[in-house]
């Protein structure tokens, strides 16, 4: 074999290769899940609604791709919230419940009997799209349930896996969210802004913090003067966002480790003491790195709530 011909034989096997190990560590989209209990339709399933969202879980929680929301976090945010989900979710519901707990997905449905066949039907339900899938199965009122709920739980996964692109969006880039809302700011008065959000990684200290970061890149993004709050400018804010942040490692998915923020964060009038907008966000991030995931977690919190507050620290400007 001439020298060119092994050159060329060596770059193809090479390409083939890296190509190959890049798919294999590439990893497969991990969707923040929520589950609540389906409901009854029928005398003889009374009382089966909250067992079947127990099973579904059982079943999902050992899938490695699959990411459950803890059930006793989930219940105790919705309590303080005064929200009862059940297996009939609205999409206000479902965006409300995401935007608390950090799911991308819920899980919820029904236990319906007709005459000695049991039906059950599972919808699955993107917060941020409202979308909707579903999967049923029908088994007999003398089956055990258990066997019933794991071939749904089998369905529902396909499911998921077939329909993630329709229930969960594509991220928009920073550049679209931004000419976005620049169309929604147009004409009106731009504040001078101050911006401190502290932010921590539980058990871990944190450096650069990435809520504000963020925060002060869509700021900026939009033509808003942003004042650095640790440097003394002699210069006067009209509006400060202040706010808090925290991330913390949930439990490991396969190689993955998925991190939770939560994001708390509120728009002040400096001359009034005014609370103009609050807001919060919880979000849910995989990485292989526990404070990458941390960080990117953080950052898109942040990203949705600057989204939701800036249109609300403007004016129109005077003709």
């Amino acid at each position: 074999m001439n020298r060119s011909l092994f050159l060329a034989v060596a770059i193809v096997l090479s390409t083939i290769f890296l190509h190959g190990k890049a798919q294999a560590q590439a990893p497969t989209p991990v969707y923040p899940t929520a589950i609540f209990a389906f409901s009854e339709r029928g005398a003889d399933v009374e009382g089966l609604g909250a067992l079947v969202a127990d099973l579904v879980f059982a079943n999902l929680v050992v899938d490695p791709n699959m990411y459950l929301v803890d059930r006793e976090d989930m219940k105790k945010i919705l309590q303080e919230q005064e929200l009862t989900v059940s297996g009939l979710v609205n999409p206000a519901q479902a965006v409300q419940v995401g935007q608390l707990t950090g799911a991308r997905l819920l899980i919820t449905g029904s236990v319906i009997q007709a005459g000695d066949k049991i039906i059950l039907v599972a919808k699955v339900i993107g917060t941020e799209t409202s979308r909707v899938s579903g999967a049923s199965i029908k088994g007999s009122v003398d089956q055990d349930i258990d066997e019933i709920v794991e071939r749904l739980s089998v369905e529902i996964i396909a499911t998921i896996n077939k329909n993630s692109k329709i229930l969960v969006p594509k991220p928009a880039s920073r550049k679209k969210s931004i000419a976005s809302l620049k169309k929604k700011l147009k004409g009106t008065k731009l504040p001078v802004i101050q911006v401190s959000i502290k932010e921590q990684h539980v058990g871990r200290g944190t450096i650069d913090p990435a809520a504000e970061t963020e925060f002060i890149f869509y700021l900026r993004g939009l033509g808003f003067e942003v004042i650095d709050s640790t440097v003394s400018s002699g210069k006067k804010a009209d509006i400060n966002i202040i706010g808090e942040g925290f991330s913390e490692f949930t439990a490991r998915v396969g190689a993955l480790a998925p991190v939770k923020a939560r994001l708390e964060v509120k728009a002040i009038d400096v001359k009034t003491g005014r609370i103009i907008a609050i807001d919060r966000q919880t979000s849910v991030a995989v990485d292989l790195n526990e404070l990458i995931a941390g960080k990117t977690a953080l950052q898109n919190a942040a990203a949705k709530v600057a989204q939701r507050m800036i249109p609300q620290l403007v004016q129109p400007k005077k003709p």
